[in-house]
């Protein structure tokens, strides 16, 4: 009797938890509620609850509006969430073609380019670019990570769409950048001071 009450209550807190984050891996899952992998599948089977590739492209198209400025194959990650000119979450899997050899760390310019993209695709018009970016990578990625990137979008004081990304491999923040976006017409991104993307990797 024990041992039920114990797996209804892990259950019930599954449930909650991926209410809460929908893009938690069996992995993660596993180590969090101090299982195995075996069970939190079964434990997922008996709530009905879609495998994480299911869950992603259910949050999709339930909060996601249409990407303007990009084509789809141009977004570096995958989006699931986006309100444009409001905010947007990618997420972005680390494989072995996106690491250095040596240490199967992250190369810096694919976390940049999964941020970039999800700037870009945040803005509601059919021409969108980076005037200006300040990013800083803050921890190492490595390979077999998740990367998630959030997007927010406000107005600086000079009338200028300033995107923030903050990146999170888990709970912790492996990437910050500023975007300052340009839209309209082809020839005035001089007038913001060009695209000059700030990389730094």
């Amino acid at each position: 009797m024990r041992m039920r009450q114990k797996k209804q209550l892990r259950q019930k807190k599954l449930v909650e938890t991926l209410a809460q984050n929908p893009f938690m891996t069996d992995e993660e899952l596993a180590a969090y509620f101090s299982v195995s992998i075996q069970t939190i599948r079964l434990d997922r089977l008996e709530q009905n609850i879609p495998e994480l590739r299911e869950r992603i492209k259910d949050e999709a198209i339930r909060k996601r509006d249409t990407v303007i400025a990009l084509h789809p194959d141009e977004v570096f990650g995958e989006i699931v969430d986006l309100q444009l000119d409001e905010h947007a979450i990618s997420i972005f899997d680390v494989g072995k073609e996106h690491v250095f050899a040596r240490s199967g760390i992250a190369r810096g310019h694919h976390l940049f380019a999964q941020a970039n993209s999800l700037a870009v695709a945040l803005m509601n018009e059919a021409l969108a670019l980076t005037a200006k970016a300040h990013i800083h990578f803050t921890t190492p990625v490595k390979e077999g990570s998740r990367v998630i990137a959030k997007a927010i979008a406000c107005v600086d004081d000079q009338g200028r769409t300033l995107v923030t990304v903050t990146s999170r491999v888990q709970q912790e923040i492996v990437f910050k950048g500023e975007f300052f976006m340009y839209r309209g017409t082809v020839s005035s991104p001089e007038e913001e001071g060009g695209n000059d993307d700030e990389t730094r990797d």
